[in-house]
């Protein structure tokens, strides 16, 4: 499991974005197809809103990619 670290004194990070930081798509637009489709889901729930707020402790799946918020 691929593990991102949120930066000092943020919140979150927009799905959208976790998924181009992580590398498991090329450019927002890829994402934002993939997460309207009903591809991701976060903490086992599938998750179709884009800017959906990944915050720490939270779990991502895409296929066989897996992430953590820390």
């Amino acid at each position: 499991m691929e593990e991102f670290k949120l930066q000092e004194g943020e919140e979150y990070i927009e799905l959208n974005n976790l998924m181009k930081r992580f590398g498991w798509v090329a450019t927002g637009g890829e994402a934002k197809i993939m997460i309207k489709q009903g591809e991701v889901k976060v903490n086992d729930k599938v998750e179709t809103r884009v800017r959906n707020k990944v915050r720490s402790g939270d779990t991502v799946v895409y296929g066989k990619e897996n992430g953590k918020v820390v």
